[in-house]
């Protein structure tokens, strides 16, 4: 049974609450940190996004949800702020992580590149996937000129030349190879320095909205697991997926990537198979979490495997947007900590 580490907060969606939305372009950041061991350093960078090293407070931004893995040794932060703002917020929290994390010292399961391992810049509402990709590029000119030594890729709306999906560029880079450690110090930048040990290569980019999805099998057969996560990204629009071994079992780590019709050609809507939602004026679809975790509850029966949960980490679209306009207009910067759960 798919269970979701967002809280259900009720309907925020008051005139006034919308009155101040009004026009101003809303997005998030799911920042990925290559540390979910020390819960004290990832709370450090979440609470760096809200206020900086002299005490001036970051308004219009709040840190949504810590999601932390010790198997994975990665930490997923979610940032949401003004389009305005959220540049500025981000910054100063992967300043504190480069600060805090040296990749060298780095082990676990969950492949990565970066100290700051990827820093997405997604659209909620009164903002299109390409404007983010500009706000992205600032981040990462930024980054590049106070961290001296750190490196970027960039990809989706935010890779002017190829205009590359993360997955994309990520196998470009080796990222999916298996059982294989990248030397980060041999790829290639696209801004900042030669990547080092001590950074690596941060991923930064732009594109519609993509949330994680993990379904637990009960067994500690990988290779099963990777054929079933291929099944997955070969059958399901938008759906990247891997296994990974992970407390004693198999998870199938799935991201569920936003898409317009236009950009899937071959796109049919259906009910069970797809939410849909809108952002000006552009309806997005991603494959409902439920029906995800049914398929890959079948094909898992078929190799005589058990499920034993699914998990949604942070937020829908949806609930994501729903949940920024609450905290901001609140002023609630740590809503973190209203959370009950904020790791598996």
């Amino acid at each position: 049974m798919l269970h979701s580490q967002s809280q259900t907060w009720g309907t925020w969606g008051s005139e006034k609450m919308a009155s101040r939305r009004l026009g101003l372009g809303l997005v998030a950041c799911l920042l990925n940190v290559s540390e979910g061991r020390r819960k004290d350093v990832v709370e450090q960078i979440a609470r760096a996004a809200l206020q900086d090293k002299h005490g001036r407070k970051q308004h219009n931004t709040s840190v949504l949800n810590i999601f932390s893995d010790y198997d994975y040794n990665r930490s997923v932060i979610t940032i949401a702020s003004t389009a305005e703002q959220i540049g500025r917020s981000v910054t100063l929290a992967c300043l504190e992580g480069f600060a805090c994390i040296d990749l060298s010292q780095h082990s676990g399961i969950h492949p990565c590149l970066g100290a700051i391992d990827l820093i997405p810049i997604y659209p909620l509402s009164n903002i299109k996937p390409e404007e983010c990709g500009r706000i992205a590029q600032v981040i990462a000119g930024e980054l590049a000129t106070l961290v001296p030594g750190c490196s970027m890729f960039l990809f989706g709306h935010a890779d002017e030349k190829t205009k590359k999906s993360q997955a994309e560029k990520r196998r470009s880079l080796g990222w999916f190879k298996r059982n294989t450690k990248v030397d980060v110090t041999q790829l290639k930048a696209d801004v900042g320095a030669n990547p080092s040990k001590r950074y690596g290569l941060t991923g930064v980019g732009a594109s519609s909205y993509v949330m994680n999805c993990n379904v637990t099998l009960d067994t500690q057969d990988v290779t099963t697991g990777r054929s079933i996560a291929n099944v997955i990204r070969c059958h399901l629009d938008g759906v990247q997926a891997m296994a990974f071994p992970h407390c004693g079992q198999v998870e199938i780590a799935c991201n569920i990537q936003s898409f317009r019709d236009s950009e899937c050609p071959n796109f049919t809507p259906e009910s069970d198979k797809y939410v849909l939602y809108n952002i000006c004026s552009d309806t997005y679809s991603y494959v409902s979490p439920r029906y995800l975790e049914g398929q890959v509850r079948c094909l898992a029966k078929s190799q005589d495997i058990d499920t034993v949960g699914a998990a949604l980490v942070g937020f829908s679209p949806q609930e994501c947007k729903d949940t920024a306009e609450h905290a901001i207009d609140h002023g609630i910067g740590e809503f973190w900590k209203k959370r009950s759960n904020i790791s598996m």
